[in-house]
């Protein structure tokens, strides 16, 4: 009798073979950046719990902080903070895409040799992200695409973007969309900086115009564009709320810049209110850092739900209050040497949090990426909390015939 019985998934000591020979076959420490990374793919060390042959191994993924933390010991560099939209455009394509577009996209961009960024929100759909306006017309076998994107963080850098369209204005805002790859070198694509209060500008708006996509780069069946972005989406908020998908170390983040100020300040500086604040805030920072460690082991294999807003929102609340403190620290001296010069970012800011005085500005954008506060709040709501919606009176009407400013 033939057993049908599924194959059991690789143990950790196959995981640990794969990394062996990954180890054998380069030195992390002195093999470059992309080549080590594409080896790693090869190794299915990329997502532990992707397929054989797409940079997985078809193991649990409780597996892959191991992998991460064998790794880093053997002298492998952390991820390049500008790969970080890798941990969206990954699991997305790993989940929606075709065999030809996993074996095309996720070893490039895995290995670093091709960078992605997200455009999604637009002038007039940023919150509400299904009210999308950027049109995309079939023609052929291509589809042209006209349009706006804004606040698309690292745009300048991508080669290519995840791109959400509207395909169909005749149906409900959240079923006439459709998901793309776009190749940001296209003809008709024009990137432009966004200047923050920081002085920097890693984000940017995005115009397309008759911009020409080929439906090989679809991702996703047209009008599935709302579930297939709920995959990035949930995979963004658990990227930025664990800490851009690493695995941070005690004490690491914005409460070391915290605890660097409070070092630095005078004995008499040094009040019981203020080490109570600088206490408070250490505990809330390692409380989220343990919480978000024990999230990603217990996370079962698939996309995250809801519960990724949890982290995400706690985040944006506890850099705030640990920038708030750390500015308060320094006193009047917070208020000075900060340099507010234009210049164009080459990585996300948010990985290096540095001086005091940046990330007190920096992290105010914390509580609208990837999603707002109020959102967030909402989603968790609703959606685990079992609360009630808000009323959503547009949410069968078609698209077109929805009330717009």
């Amino acid at each position: 009798m033939t057993d049908l019985a599924a194959p059991a998934a690789p143990t950790l000591a196959s995981v640990d073979a794969a990394i062996d020979a990954l180890l054998a076959a380069a030195d992390p420490a002195t093999t470059d950046a992309v080549t080590f990374r594409g080896l790693r793919y090869d190794h299915g060390l990329a997502w532990v719990s992707f397929p054989v042959g797409f940079g997985g191994l078809g193991a649990a993924p409780q597996h892959q902080a191991h992998v991460e933390r064998r790794l880093r010991a053997a002298g492998a560099p952390p991820a390049d903070p500008s790969l970080f939209f890798l941990n969206l455009a990954g699991p997305t394509i790993g989940t929606w895409g075709t065999d030809e577009q996993k074996q095309r996209f996720l070893r490039p961009m895995y290995a670093g040799a091709e960078r992605w960024c997200q455009l999604f929100s637009e002038p007039g759909a940023g919150s509400d992200f299904a009210g999308l306006a950027t049109r995309a017309v079939r023609d052929g076998d291509e589809w042209v695409v006209n349009g706006q994107k804004v606040w698309n963080t690292l745009a300048h850098l991508g080669d290519w973007g995840m791109l959400v369209a509207r395909t169909d204005a005749d149906q409900p805002k959240h079923k006439g969309l459709t998901y793309f790859a776009l190749d940001m070198r296209a003809a008709g694509v024009d990137v432009r900086p966004l200047r923050q209060m920081t002085g920097e500008a890693e984000f940017n708006e995005v115009y397309l115009t008759d911009v020409r996509i080929p439906d090989s780069c679809r991702i996703g069946a047209v009008g599935e564009g709302w579930r297939v972005s709920l995959t990035t989406l949930m995979n963004e908020r658990v990227s930025i709320g664990s800490g851009m998908g690493s695995i941070p170390k005690r004490g690491s983040g914005p409460i070391a810049e915290a605890v660097r100020v409070w070092q630095s300040l005078d004995e008499h500086a040094r009040t019981p209110a203020a080490k109570d604040r600088l206490l408070q805030a250490w505990i809330r920072a390692e409380v989220l850092r343990l919480t978000n460690i024990r999230a990603g082991s217990n996370r079962r294999a698939g996309n995250p739900g809801p519960e990724g807003s949890i982290a995400k929102l706690a985040l944006s609340e506890i850099n705030k209050a640990i920038y708030e403190l750390a500015v308060d620290l320094l006193g009047a001296a917070g208020q000075v040497e900060f340099d507010y010069t234009f210049r164009r970012s080459d990585t996300l800011a948010g990985e290096s949090w540095g001086d005091a005085r940046h990330g007190f500005l920096r992290v105010r954008a914390n509580s609208i990426e990837g999603g707002t506060s109020e959102i967030l709040r909402n989603i968790l709501g609703e959606q685990v909390l079992g609360l009630p919606g808000e009323p959503r009176v547009d949410k069968d009407l078609p698209w077109s015939k929805v009330p717009r400013n």
